[in-house]
């Protein structure tokens, strides 16, 4: 059963999350079938850039617990993204958790629905947004992810588009996202590569200097004696034992 949908209208590419057993979480089948369908439309002369969507109530609710992918294999769908010579669009209609804000992050341009909510619960199962944070750092306010990203507090899609995690947000996705799908199908596909590249450059340097530690740092956390109460307690849906 695939878990990537794939749909094309006049050039664009939607890429639609479509495992609802898990909420569209990241297990390491969805991120190589996400990474195949990314390569597939970036080498593909009729796709002009790519909407990563979803289908269900939930993009993304983070990784999956069950089968998460390794942190190398997630630093890799981010930098694909991130480096893609065709623009990636985020289209979000429901709740965004943990890993699935590293996407957005990743995502050059990302639009969302009012009912839309987001959420860093990393802190809340014994583990931190180690490598979801080289997309996210350099894009979003440090004062706004500082607070977010300690507390595992839920916000909303005004707030997203106020500390830059989205860039716009309205009733309608699908009408906020019109004239942006029509501006690009309007751009060469050269000039959208070379700007892309002027876009991401200081994103990709952080990739450079920081991906072998944050996944080192990431896989050390998911391993430790926290992580393994953190994520039992989340799934068995009750308070982990730090909880005061």
């Amino acid at each position: 059963m695939t878990l990537i949908g794939r749909t094309r209208a006049r050039a664009v590419e939607t890429l639609s999350l479509d495992s609802p057993s898990n909420r569209n979480a990241l297990s390491a089948a969805l991120v190589g079938e996400l990474a195949d369908a990314l390569a597939d439309a970036a080498k593909d002369d009729a796709v002009r850039a790519i909407v990563l969507t979803h289908t269900g109530n939930t993009f993304c609710a983070g990784a999956d617990l069950r089968d998460p992918p390794p942190a190398d294999a997630l630093v890799g769908l981010l930098r694909q993204i991130v480096e893609l010579p065709k623009p990636v669009v985020a289209r979000v209609t429901g709740h965004v958790r943990a890993g699935g804000l590293g996407l957005l992050g990743a995502c050059d341009i990302a639009a969302g629905s009012a009912e839309a909510g987001f959420a860093f619960t990393e802190v809340r199962i014994g583990v931190a947004p180690a490598v979801i944070s080289l997309p996210l750092l350099p894009r979003t306010d440090p004062r706004a992810l500082a607070r977010y990203y300690l507390t595992g507090e839920r916000f909303d899609a005004a707030e997203a588009v106020r500390i830059g995690l989205l860039t716009a947000a309205g009733e309608d996705v699908d009408a906020v996202l019109a004239p942006v799908l029509d501006g690009l199908r309007r751009s060469s596909p050269q000039a959208l590569a070379e700007t892309k590249a002027l876009l991401t450059a200081k994103v990709l340097e952080g990739f450079e200097q920081d991906a072998g530690e944050l996944a080192g740092l990431s896989a050390r956390l998911f391993a430790s004696a926290d992580a393994r109460a953190g994520m039992t307690a989340f799934l068995e849906r009750r308070d982990p034992p730090w909880v005061v």
